[in-house]
């Protein structure tokens, strides 16, 4: 049986959102990073590989650094 272990959990601001990250031990001898997006009662659920989940968070960190600190902006 695969063992998931949950990473991170929260809830966003703009759609209220609930996104968990886990990472998921395969039977079959591999690693994934499961990202789970629950929306109501819609679940979308996203299995990445580690350069898929690497160029993913990069992309990310990039994007949140070039924007403004919106609490220094007070």
């Amino acid at each position: 049986m695969d063992q998931v272990h949950s990473l991170d959990k929260f809830t966003s601001p703009f759609g209220g959102q609930e996104i968990e990250l886990l990472s998921v031990d395969h039977e079959a001898g591999f690693t994934s990073f499961r990202l789970r997006i629950r929306e109501g009662k819609r679940f979308t659920i996203f299995d990445l590989d580690k350069q898929s989940a690497a160029r993913w968070g990069r992309t990310m960190v990039e994007w949140a650094d070039a924007q403004p600190d919106l609490t220094e902006m007070k």
